[in-house]
């Protein structure tokens, strides 16, 4: 893969799954800002992908 088509895939899963996403939008609103990009990080599946295709485009960018 090149860079623009890793580029491409974290937008489209973006805008596909996290732009508006109800579980988010909850845990922001219960347990504020930090615990709701934790979540998101750590224990979404849509967030595992995206911390995959963010090395991969790390690794072209060395």
């Amino acid at each position: 893969m090149n860079k623009m088509d890793l580029i491409q895939d974290i937008d489209e899963l973006l805008d596909r799954y996290c732009d508006g996403c109800f579980l988010k939008k909850q845990l922001r609103t219960e347990k504020g800002k930090a615990t709701a990009h934790r979540f998101c990080i750590k224990q979404c599946t849509v967030g595992e992908q995206l911390r995959f295709l963010g090395s991969e485009l790390n690794k072209l960018g060395q």
